[in-house]
């Protein structure tokens, strides 16, 4: 049994954005939010490079990273701490293009990121502590979520 639980993949599968924090030379952090985050196994997650030179450069200097990906309506998620491996050419980087093609991802990819999970832990917002329920934090924000929508797809009057 690997370290990826079946609500983490729930949330991974679900949401297919992470937010991927790398480290850059200098010492300071760097943020890049990748629509391409996935599993690919029981141990292991995968990104792919569609346009992410920072992101790769730092990977190539320092191989930690950290993955968080959120449940935007349960405002419940995990992080993800690990080593990154650059998968740029041969079978290996094959097979993880025609597992995104299988996906239906059509760009092309550069780089794919493998991530061997070494730890996971939850994010879990606060609104939590002061008792409320899933149920309740969820409708909370599916009203705000579906108002947005609503403003953003509204015709404008004029």
């Amino acid at each position: 049994m690997g370290i990826l639980t079946s609500d983490m993949r729930r949330v991974l599968e679900e949401q297919q954005l992470g937010f991927i924090a790398t480290v850059c030379p200098d010492g300071t952090p760097n943020l890049s939010p990748k629509g391409t985050t996935t599993i690919l196994d029981d141990d292991h997650l995968i990104f792919a490079d569609v346009c992410s030179p920072n992101t790769i450069s730092n990977l190539r200097q320092n191989p930690a990273v950290e993955i968080n990906v959120v449940d935007t309506l349960l405002r419940k998620g995990y992080r993800f701490k690990g080593v990154a491996a650059i998968v740029s050419e041969g079978k290996q980087f094959q097979e993880l293009l025609d597992f995104y093609k299988k996906r239906g991802s059509t760009s092309i990819k550069k780089h794919i990121v493998l991530v061997k999970v070494e730890r996971a832990a939850p994010l879990i917002s606060p609104a939590y502590d002061s008792g409320q329920s899933e149920a309740q934090v969820s409708g909370r924000w599916r009203v705000y979520w579906e108002e947005l929508w609503h403003r953003r797809t509204k015709p404008s009057a004029g």
